[in-house]
């Protein structure tokens, strides 16, 4: 989660592009998806059975795309991704975030903007 988290600000909304912070955390993901991969070749679940590692993780893995990430270059976390995003629950749960995920930092909006200065620039005091 964290270093995807770092692959999402510096890619995405970071006001500076810096090539640095983009290709270490983008390559970070990847790695870490490597591990995921390499975990899962032979098990349905990364602990096992499904628990709670599947449902923190998974989430993480749906913005692949933006973490500049293949599925196909990780086939087993391809099928565990599909396999987790299958269950009935995971699939409500993910459907009553969609509204919410609407006007996210990501937009061009005012409430956005907001958003992106709360969260991109708070110190301690």
């Amino acid at each position: 989660g964290p270093m995807a988290g770092q692959a999402h600000h510096f890619r995405q909304y970071a006001k500076e592009k810096l090539p640095y912070a983009i290709k270490r955390y983008t390559d970070e993901v990847n790695r870490l998806y490597g591990v995921m991969n390499k975990r899962l070749k032979d098990r349905d679940y990364l602990a096992g059975r499904y628990s709670i590692a599947d449902m923190a993780c998974w989430g993480w893995i749906v913005p692949y795309k933006n973490q500049g990430q293949r599925l196909d270059d990780f086939p087993f976390l391809k099928d565990w991704f599909e396999r987790v995003g299958a269950r009935p629950a995971v699939q409500k749960g993910f459907a009553l975030g969609r509204e919410w995920r609407r006007g996210t930092i990501g937009d061009k909006t005012k409430e956005a903007e907001k958003a992106r200065k709360i969260l991109f620039g708070q110190r301690a005091q």
